[in-house]
């Protein structure tokens, strides 16, 4: 049994979110779960044969000097599908310390996650450390996206936090199949400069390991309709010069395709990450219609 032992001057502070899935009678179903205020586990609705999840932060966000952890386990023939609420909101304070966001996702063979998050918004003066670890299977089934946003876009807040170091780690068995690493400290090297994020405001990247991921379907995702009506923006910026979506695709590893977007507004950002989840899971998973509901 998992207990709290925190200190009552932590609580809501640093949380930690445990959830196991295993497969019993045909189904997905969550066999153990544990969560510290403030993130609470919501009821767990079924999609066809897999768990569907919503994940909740109930507090304001989180804030320099807190620390909050994720593990996530899915069994061998389970299936999971993951959302969260909401964006994270990161925000300011005196605290030595950054805002530690550390998730660790472990995927056993014949398992299957997807996980599609909201953007983390980091609020001027913001410090985040934001680490994901993806461990999985070599038979396993992995849909991840997670995004950022430069700030709070509509107030003006573009660039303006003061730190955020990111690392997104895939493991697929005993190899490294994707690291994605960087730290931003806009006040010390300008991000808008043209090969780091450019005029793009809202960044994300989408993974997929499947064994119908193969470089053809990468090519289709990087030349399907939808994708290059809205990245063919990118050539034609609006009426102040940003692009609209910029998109890379390709195959990093055996089985493994990694997709980077980045955009200068919110709309086309997001209709780009629903129309390549939406292509990754009926041409790659077999899956046309899912979609996550909130």
């Amino acid at each position: 049994m998992t207990c709290d032992v925190r200190a009552p001057e932590a609580i809501g502070r640093r949380a930690r979110l445990e959830l196991s899935f295993e497969r019993r009678r045909g189904r997905t179903v969550l066999a153990h779960s544990y969560a510290e205020p403030p993130f609470r586990v919501g009821p767990t609705f079924q999609i066809d044969d897999a768990a569907y999840v919503i994940l909740v932060c109930t507090g304001a966000g989180i804030f320099a000097g807190d620390s909050l952890r994720q593990s996530i386990r899915v069994a061998g023939g389970a299936r999971v599908v993951m959302a969260s609420q909401s964006a994270l909101q990161a925000h300011p304070s005196p605290a030595a310390a950054a805002a530690a966001i550390h998730h660790e996702y472990i995927v056993e063979d014949e398992g299957e996650l997807q996980c599609h998050w909201d953007p983390l918004i980091p609020f001027a003066g913001a410090r985040i450390d934001q680490r994901f670890d993806l461990r999985i299977g070599e038979s396993s089934r992995l849909y991840w996206s997670d995004a950022v946003l430069a700030g709070r876009v509509s107030r003006g807040e573009v660039w303006r936090f003061e730190s955020l170091a990111h690392e997104l780690r895939l493991c697929v068995g005993a190899s490294l199949a994707y690291l994605e690493r960087y730290r931003l400290e806009p006040a010390d090297r300008a991000v808008s400069e043209r090969w780091m994020a450019g005029r793009s405001r809202y960044l994300a990247t989408a993974i997929v390991h499947h064994g119908a991921a193969t470089s053809a379907a990468a090519e289709m995702l990087q030349c399907s309709t939808p994708l290059t009506a809205l990245s063919a923006a990118s050539r034609q910026p609006d009426a102040i010069g940003r692009a609209a979506v910029d998109l890379g695709v390709d195959l990093v590893h055996t089985k493994t395709i990694v997709g980077r977007i980045l955009a200068g507004d919110g709309a086309p950002f997001a209709a780009a990450r629903a129309a390549f989840q939406s292509l990754a899971l009926a041409s790659i998973f077999g899956a046309p219609g899912q979609v996550s509901r909130k």
